[in-house]
Order: C-alpha cells, then structure tokens, then sequence
C-alpha cells in the first residue's frame, strides 16, 4: 500500500531528469499517472517503467504552450481516471541572457513556458476541482488535492545571466502563494519547490560551442561550463550539485500526506544554497 494509492497525478515535463525521476517515485507510491513531455520516446519509455511498478499510465506528448493543451491534459485525466489530485508543473528550461542581450523572444518564451503554461493548466483544472470539493463538502468529507509548481533558485533570489528565466520563476512563486489563498476553500494544497542546480542535461558540462537542443522549434543553448560548475559546488554547503532523485524527493513531500496542512510555500532544494 502506498501514501498516493488510488490518487491521479498529472506531471508536465516528464520525459527526462527531476520530471522522470518523480513520476516514478509517484508510481512507486500507487499513484497512477498522466504524464507530458515534449518529446515522445522518452515519454513513452518512463510511461513503460512506471507500469512495471504496476502504475496506470496515461500519456501526452507536445508543447504544453500550445494553444488547448491544458484542457486535453485535464481532460484526458477525467476520461481515463476519473480524478485530478495532484498537478505538477514542471516542464521548462533556462535560456540565458542579460536585461541587455535577452530578446523579446526570449522574454515571451520564458513567460509563455513557465507561468502561462502552469496558469492555463491550473485555470482549466478548477472547474473539475470545485465540483469535486462541493460534492465531497456535502457528503462531509475532506479530500486534500495538491498543486506543486516547480520554481529555481533563480526566482526566489535571481541568478546573473538568467534574466528572463529569473523573471518567470518568480512570477510562479507569486501565483503559488496567491492560488494557495484563493484554493483553500476547494481544499487544495498550493506550493512551489525552488531547485538549485541539479545534475540534468539542462546543466551538463560544456566547453566551446556545443550544440544546441531544439525546444519547440528554436534553438536554445545548454550546458554550463567546468568553472561554472566547481564555483558553484563550492558555495554549496553540501559540496555539490543534486541528483534528479534528491530533487523529485522534495517536490514528493508536497505530493503527499505528509503536507497536508501545509500550502503557500516555497521548499529550496539546493544543498543549504540560498541566494
């Protein structure tokens, strides 16, 4: 028996690094899942290990910018599940810059992925989670569902040469802390996790001009350099960077029971960093 059994969970982003590693720690505690990334063979790979755990999983692959995505998402957990218990918003990627280099393309980019995409998913979900929570109000039960947006470090402190990225990500800690107010009522829990530099392809050492990654059709560099890495593992109190497992841990507490009186916060998840 699993802390999650029976409880529908919907991750963006789930194809690789922390998005991967939580949809399996989610299916390992009997949830069953409906799962997104923007690319399918990965998706359907962590789809196919999630149900040799014995998970149910449901997929989507695609841009989660896309115009409709958001209602199909919701939609295809009520078809197959019947249920919307736990959102997580984590699909996203940095795409560097300074207020003076960065375009306006980068600028809507980085807001469209990381606070328009969550606020669409988040909007169309209400309509179900309200009719849900009143019918559970009337029957005198309470029923906890959970919001779990993934912010950085980025967005709670701001890291140089990030500056668009930094901008949205704090934007979403600001919807989570507002949502957490507004949501209360349904009984949902509202939380973001802020992660420092985890150890994804995202963050990959490189060195000279490698190649970029295509992300909804632009390319968009990656990677950051030896220094960069071993300066920041030395600000870091713990002495290096995190795993995809020790990042999906700390979004886990706020899927689970175990948050149930909490909401409206914000878990760094960065090795004692905080900027």
């Amino acid at each position: 028996m699993g802390r999650l059994d029976g409880k529908t969970a919907l991750v963006t982003g789930a194809g690789r690094g922390i998005g991967r590693a939580l949809a399996l720690r989610l299916a390992a505690e009997g949830a069953q899942l409906v799962l997104n990334d923007l690319d399918t063979d990965p998706l359907e790979e962590v789809a196919a290990a999630a149900v040799d755990t014995g998970a149910r999983v449901v997929t989507q692959p695609g841009s989660v910018v896309e115009d409709g995505f958001a209602e199909d998402f919701v939609a295809l957990a009520l078809a197959e599940f019947g249920a919307l218990d736990i959102i997580v918003n984590n699909a996203g990627y940095t795409w560097y810059g300074t207020c003076a280099t960065t375009t306006d393309q980068q600028m809507e980019t980085m807001v469209a992925l990381h606070m328009m995409a969550p606020f669409r998913l988040l909007r169309a979900a209400i309509g179900p989670i309200r009719a849900f929570a009143d019918t559970e109000r009337a029957e005198g039960r309470e029923v906890l569902r959970k919001v779990v947006n993934i912010s950085s470090l980025a967005g709670t402190g701001g890291v140089a040469g990030q500056f668009a990225y930094s901008a949205a990500k704090a934007g979403l800690v600001g919807m989570t802390q507002t949502l957490c107010k507004d949501w209360g009522r349904y009984k949902v829990n509202v939380n973001a996790v802020a992660f420092g530099l985890i150890d994804t392809r995202l963050n990959r050492v490189v060195e000279g001009n490698a190649p970029p990654l295509q992300f909804d059709g632009r390319d968009v560099p990656i990677g950051i350099s030896e220094g960069f890495r071993e300066a920041t593992e030395r600000m870091i109190p713990l002495g290096r960077i995190g795993t995809p497992e020790e990042a999906a841990a700390g979004a886990l507490f706020f899927c689970s029971p175990d948050s149930d009186y909490v909401s409206g916060q914000v878990l760094h998840v960065a090795g004692g960093l905080v900027n």
